[in-house]
């Protein structure tokens, strides 16, 4: 997402002849955009995507369960991370 951001900062400054950014060639104004490409379907086809919101999940979902032991007063079990 980073690099999409990059992307339109640039696209922004070129067409608004902002220099240094104006003397630039259209290619690496638009360069951002084929990383950000290149990254999510290296992003994808590895799985990573898919593992970060797996992982992401995991720890709301054991928040959730900590925060309502808590709620009925149990203390929650202590786990590695």
């Amino acid at each position: 997402m980073y690099l999409v951001g990059l992307g339109v900062i640039f696209m922004l400054l070129k067409y608004f002849e902002v220099s240094p950014v104006a003397e630039w060639s259209w290619w690496w104004v638009l360069s951002p955009f084929a990383g950000a490409f290149v990254w999510w379907n290296w992003a994808d086809a590895t799985g990573y995507t898919k593992r970060k919101a797996m992982e992401r999940e995991e720890r709301e979902r054991m928040e959730r369960r900590d925060r309502q032991m808590e709620a009925i007063g149990q203390k929650p079990r202590s786990r590695r991370r």
